[in-house]
């Protein structure tokens, strides 16, 4: 009797995951998320001259650190008015953060800074946040598109740049969330970056850079209908989306339906050419991911697709996590709650040194709250095989 086959087999059997993941594939059985940890980044109204943290981004850095962003505002939970952009960084995967730093202070403007979109430069090393002034129009005209960059892991920051004297000075509101450096073709290397315009000109809009953000050009739009003119509820009005590439280098992006056009449910479009276009033969409404209008994660890892919303079709509660082992075409049954309560804005990201750890874990930033979301920003560690 071969004792020594069967135990090892039992081995085997027992850390399976772990073997799977040595081997750089993820076993779709295996995935059952937990929340291994949580921890609060920022309170709103504890802090000096801040009244509210709003707009929570997220990011890896080339380095392996994570940076954690959110608009400080300085009088009101508005949209509109000054604001700081806040930022703190963590060295040891989310166990422990620096303090809270102000990169970007907008002054008294009557329409500050608005957040944002941050992409990381793989190939030369950098970080870049894009964000925008006068947005809204509101006591000032027009509105600017603004980048800054750090290249030393987040620790300082470049003098905020105006890109629209490459632009041009139409509403762009970036993300909120992330942007993508191609990892393939067609147009690897670029970096793509997308938000939205104003309420009149809304839609999903992509600003292209294919030198690593010294130049930058508008690519893919679309628009929302009537275009230039106010919305009526159920009109079809793309608004604040996050882009994910694909295995075959094609670019989903998964937007805020803000009108409720043809459901209570997110807009799917993608682009099979780097940003440049957004035909609408390739767009869809996705039934499962039912959505109050809010901004929303995504983020894919391994060929598995994970997304985070407040799962509701009228109020910003239940953030959820989903994941789809099909690239987005159906989703699986079983979904991860976060937060039953007041929960609005998510941005998820991971990190890929290669290792295990790394392969186990996503993390997710929030805004959450008991009352109202925007009470708290908080950060959240998800053990992918944690729940088995």
């Amino acid at each position: 009797m071969d004792t020594g086959g069967q135990l090892l087999a039992v081995v085997l059997l027992l850390v399976s995951p772990v073997f799977i993941l040595c081997g750089g594939a993820i076993s779709h059985a295996q995935i059952n998320p937990l929340l291994y940890d949580e921890q609060l980044l920022w309170v709103s109204g504890a802090q000096g001259e801040v009244d509210t943290y709003r707009i929570p981004l997220l990011t890896f850095t080339p380095k392996g650190s994570l940076l954690a962003f959110a608009e400080a505002r300085k009088s009101s939970s508005s949209d509109v008015g000054a604001k700081f952009i806040a930022l703190r960084r963590s060295t040891d995967k989310g166990t422990t953060w620096s303090p809270t730093s102000f990169i970007i202070d907008d002054g008294a403007q009557a329409d500050g800074l608005n957040l944002g979109s941050v992409v990381v430069d793989e190939e030369v090393g950098s970080v870049i946040l894009i964000y925008s002034l006068c947005f809204h129009h509101f006591q000032c005209q027009p509105s600017s598109t603004m980048m800054v960059e750090s290249r030393n892991d987040g620790l300082s920051w470049s003098a905020p740049r105006n890109l629209s004297i490459q632009l041009g000075v139409q509403s762009f509101a970036p993300g909120p969330g992330f942007g993508i450096q191609k990892h393939l073709e067609p147009a690897k290397g670029r970096l793509v970056v997308c938000g939205h315009g104003t309420v009149e000109g809304d839609g999903v809009f992509c600003i292209l850079s294919d030198d690593h953000g010294r130049n930058w050009y508008n690519g893919a739009a679309l628009k929302s209908i009537p275009f230039n003119q106010r919305k009526r509820q159920q009109d079809f009005n793309p608004d604040e989306c996050q882009p994910v590439e694909m295995p075959d280098g094609s670019i989903i992006i998964n937007v805020r339906n803000q009108n409720n056009y043809h459901c209570r449910c997110r807009m799917v479009i993608r682009s099979r050419d780097g940003g440049e276009s957004l035909p609408i033969e390739d767009l869809y409404f996705d039934y499962t991911l039912v959505d109050p209008a809010v901004a929303a994660g995504a983020l894919l890892k391994d060929e598995v697709l994970f997304f985070t919303n407040p799962a509701s079709e009228h109020d910003r509660i239940n953030l959820t996590l989903r994941w789809s082992m099909t690239h987005g075409k159906s989703w699986e049954n079983n979904v991860l709650q976060i937060w039953a309560g007041s929960s609005g804005y998510s941005c998820m990201t991971s990190l890929d040194s290669g290792s295990v750890e790394d392969q186990k874990f996503i993390f997710v930033i929030y805004e959450k709250g008991r009352v109202l979301y925007d009470e708290t920003i908080s950060f959240a560690k998800i053990h992918l095989y944690g729940g088995r």
